[in-house]
């Protein structure tokens, strides 16, 4: 066997670990760019309950981030070679993508800080974009990466932007968009009461079936043309199969059991695509030769070896962390009773900070 295909248990740990954060990125996240994309869907119920519908992931949008940069940094750590040549050939991509994260947090933060419809509606204009720029980006990104671009031997990309936006890539971007829209949706229906859950229902109602469509025909395509290997039809049919499921569930008033299916879905689609790429991590379209693999864009053995045991120590905490944060914001809003994004948390936090340090 090719040693460039052959790699250590370290190595696949690792290409493993790196999944496993853009996975917990894309549930975690992935709702929160559905629950903007609502916002779209409920202009017309006024900046109030746009505001309500951003509630639900105030207190959590941030740390859902977190997720995406540990990853990133992972990436950079674990692979530098696959760090660096997709930043060669996706740079312009990635750094439109960074500016609107950047201008999304943006909204989160100064929505509220102006008493003026006029102001708040700007911002949520913002918010439906920060919540479609980056699922759409996203799913481009992914699609290429599986797929494969055309590397020269020196591993740069040679792949234009526009080449990048191939018909593969675009359904791929629209797939991350209804998915996440559909997920967001559902997050919706277990985070609002009263006519905005009813609201929320029917849209997932809705959006269930062009989702189903394009996912399977997203997936299909991929596995017929770029899986290198059959595995990846079991994590597909998973996904498939929740996506399905989520139809008889809504119309039982599971809410709860459809948003456990989209989370499945997402998770079948990840190990489909990050299964069915490996052991590459980046395939050269062009000369196989040039392609960059888990061998030999990795770290050394001993580098891997001390991140590991430091991830072993952190990773426990974060997601303690994680749980804990969602189990204290685990109540319903209603348009009578909704914070604005984050005030809940702060107020609470300056409430303590005031009795700590209270002077009888």
């Amino acid at each position: 066997m090719d040693a460039m295909l052959d790699p250590t248990v370290l190595q696949t740990l690792w290409f493993s670990l790196i999944a496993f954060f853009f996975l917990g990125y894309f549930v975690l996240e992935g709702f929160d760019f559905g629950v903007q994309m609502n916002l779209a869907a409920s202009w017309r119920k006024g900046s109030r309950s746009r505001g309500t519908l951003l509630s639900t992931i105030g207190p959590v949008w941030d740390g859902n981030e977190v997720w995406v940069i540990t990853g990133g940094a992972l990436l950079f750590a674990a692979f530098p070679e696959w760090y660096a040549t997709l930043f060669s050939g996706f740079y312009l991509a990635l750094l439109l993508l960074l500016l609107v994260l950047i201008v999304r947090v943006c909204a989160f933060k100064w929505r509220s800080k102006v008493d003026s419809e006029r102001w708040r509606t700007a911002w949520d204009v913002v918010h439906v974009i920060g919540g479609f720029a980056p699922a759409l980006l996203w799913g481009v990104a992914i699609a290429n990466i599986v797929a494969g671009v055309t590397i020269d031997e020196h591993h740069w990309v040679t792949t234009s932007l526009l080449g990048l936006l191939n018909p593969f890539a675009l359904l791929g971007g629209l797939v991350f968009v209804l998915l996440f829209f559909l997920h967001g949706t559902l997050y919706l229906t277990l985070k609002v009461d009263g006519p905005l859950r009813e609201d929320a229902h029917r849209r997932a109602a809705i959006l269930v079936w062009p989702t189903i469509v394009a996912g399977a025909s997203f997936l299909l395509w991929y596995q017929l043309a770029h899986s290198r290997t059959l595995l990846t039809l079991i994590p597909l049919a998973v996904a498939a199969l929740a996506l399905v499921a989520v139809v008889p569930l809504l119309r039982k008033r599971k809410e709860g059991l459809a948003f456990t299916a989209t989370t499945l879905a997402i998770t079948g689609a990840v190990v489909t695509l990050f299964g069915g790429l490996f052991p590459y991590v980046l395939p050269a379209t062009n000369d196989i030769a040039n392609s960059l693999t888990v061998v030999n864009a990795s770290s050394t053995e001993h580098t891997l070896t001390v991140m590991l045991v430091a991830l072993c120590v952190l990773l426990p905490v974060v997601i303690a962390y994680t749980i804990w944060t969602y189990r204290v914001f685990r109540h319903r809003v209603s348009d009578e009773d909704s914070p604005a994004p984050g005030e809940k948390l702060r107020d609470t936090l300056v409430d303590g900070y005031r009795r700590a340090f209270e002077q009888e």
